[in-house]
């Protein structure tokens, strides 16, 4: 096996143990890796053939992929008959912002618990209520620093590109 195939291989594999550590699909992961690693963008077969997997599942998946703006569909003027895919070039950026819209949600949710329990006026909500506002403060600050990251990342990126 070369370098190449060794490092590709790794990647391949870290990236889906990474998925699976957040609670995603572990081939997910692997899809991921295996555009980041190729120079030019794969068709569905492609992909299937170099995972070793079925075409149902990896066609799902870069469905949700997409979706999430981690991939994109590429123009390949030889082959209009199959739909090619690439890694999106801020894709880093579009993961962390996914993640980002996870906290907002978490956020929301502790706002609507907290003014439904507040509403109620109820002695035995309590502890609930206290741990809504614990909530709502936590991601709160999370949304502050992710928003501060963003920021300083737009930053340094367009230094990197300079």
């Amino acid at each position: 096996m070369s370098t190449e195939e060794k490092i590709k291989k790794e990647l391949i594999q870290r990236f889906g143990d990474a998925y699976k550590a957040f609670g995603l699909n572990k081939l997910m992961g692997h899809i991921i890796a295996l555009l980041l690693f190729s120079p030019e963008p794969l068709s569905l077969d492609d992909i299937t053939k170099q995972l070793g997997r079925s075409k149902g599942p990896i066609s799902q998946i870069v469905r949700r992929l997409r979706d999430k703006r981690l991939i994109r569909k590429a123009w390949m003027p030889e082959n209009n008959r199959k739909d090619y895919y690439e890694i999106e070039p801020e894709v880093f950026e579009h993961a962390f912002r996914n993640n980002l819209e996870l906290i907002k949600n978490n956020k929301r949710i502790a706002t609507q618990l907290k003014e439904k329990i507040k509403s109620a006026n109820k002695a035995s909500l309590a502890t609930i209520n206290t741990r809504m506002k614990e909530m709502e403060l936590f991601y709160s600050l999370m949304e502050e620093h992710y928003n501060a990251f963003l920021n300083e990342w737009s930053k340094e990126r367009a230094k990197l590109y300079k």
